[in-house]
């Protein structure tokens, strides 16, 4: 049987609150990017615990990528996946919002996800983001450097499929948790949202004992 995390919508709004000043102290994002669906919510959140007074809200961009599977055996009403082994873009940036990358040339962005399982969508995300930028700052003729960092909300220890650059991996990869490599279950992901928060619940009394 699969072991479950059950994260509810306060653990996810704790976690970002806690990470939101590193992240502004450290980095200082002038975009988000988050990955879809997981990294909606939490870079929604996030973005109240990194604005700046008298300054503007940081953008928000979204993209879409897919990796997880559904296993084969689940029963009909269990959200239990297993990573795929391709990553599949379903949605890029918008570029009716955000122009064109040229804007993203000498920028810090910070790329948003729920959980770094197997690093193969993260590593995709930064690769595929580092070129278009790349393209755009040569059709600029700039000297500007883009800065991506990442963070997210659950970081599985376990041997990683995907790699990131070092200069990410050193002081511009945040984590808010590191657990074991168990199924996490987040609230987004619920359809009873109140069976959802009672086995989290029953999950919190029980390590408590």
């Amino acid at each position: 049987m699969v072991e479950k995390i059950y994260v509810t919508y306060n653990d996810v709004h704790k976690l970002c609150q806690e990470a939101g000043p590193r992240i502004l102290s450290e980095f200082a994002p002038q975009l988000m990017i988050a990955i879809g669906g997981g990294g909606y919510v939490p870079a929604r959140i996030l973005r109240s615990f990194i604005k700046q007074p008298g300054s503007p809200n940081i953008p928000i961009q979204a993209i879409g990528l897919s990796l997880y599977e559904r296993l084969p055996n689940a029963k009909a009403d269990e959200a239990v996946e297993e990573p795929g082994h391709k990553v599949t873009r379903t949605q890029w940036l918008d570029m009716t919002a955000l122009g064109e990358m040229e804007n993203l040339v000498g920028k810090r962005v910070l790329i948003v996800d729920e959980v770094d399982d197997t690093r193969t969508t993260l590593e995709y995300a930064v690769k595929e983001l580092q070129k278009d930028v790349e393209e755009a700052r040569q059709r600029l003729g700039s000297d500007l450097k883009t800065e991506f960092a990442i963070f997210v909300l659950h970081n599985k220890d376990k041997q990683k499929k995907g790699t990131l650059p070092e200069d990410i991996m050193d002081g511009r990869y945040i984590a808010a948790r590191t657990v074991k490599d168990e199924w996490i279950c987040y609230p987004w992901e619920a359809i009873d949202i109140e069976e959802h928060d009672r086995n989290a619940a029953e999950a919190l009394a029980k390590n408590a004992l």
